[in-house]
């Protein structure tokens, strides 16, 4: 008994390991898009003063909401409009959840 239970554990762990190195390849792929947003939001998303908003530690829906509305000229904006075009969907998902996750 005790066999099958490790057999499923070990088989289970390239699976884990697998999500684990997705998870961090997200993370290293956002954090190179979140270059893009260092300039007007500050370096991971912190902002200094508080003329831009900060996007560190915000709500992953509601990043990723605004910035589809900026890209759908839905939400006024000076330059977002543009910025915002050039992400798909993906990244835009992708950076809300970088953004999300980095402690303010």
């Amino acid at each position: 008994m005790r066999t099958r239970h490790w057999a499923a554990v070990l088989a289970a762990l390239p699976v884990s390991i697998s999500a684990a190195l997705a998870q961090d390849a997200s993370a290293l792929r956002a954090s190179g898009l979140a270059a893009i947003c260092a300039q007007c939001h500050g370096t991971n998303g912190r902002t200094q003063g508080d003329t831009v908003p900060g996007l560190a530690g915000r709500n992953r829906e509601q990043i990723a909401s605004l910035l589809r509305e900026f890209r759908e000229g839905k939400r006024p904006a000076t330059v977002m409009h543009q910025i915002s075009k050039g992400l798909t969907d993906q990244q835009v998902d992708t950076l809300a959840a970088y953004f999300a996750a980095v402690k303010n």
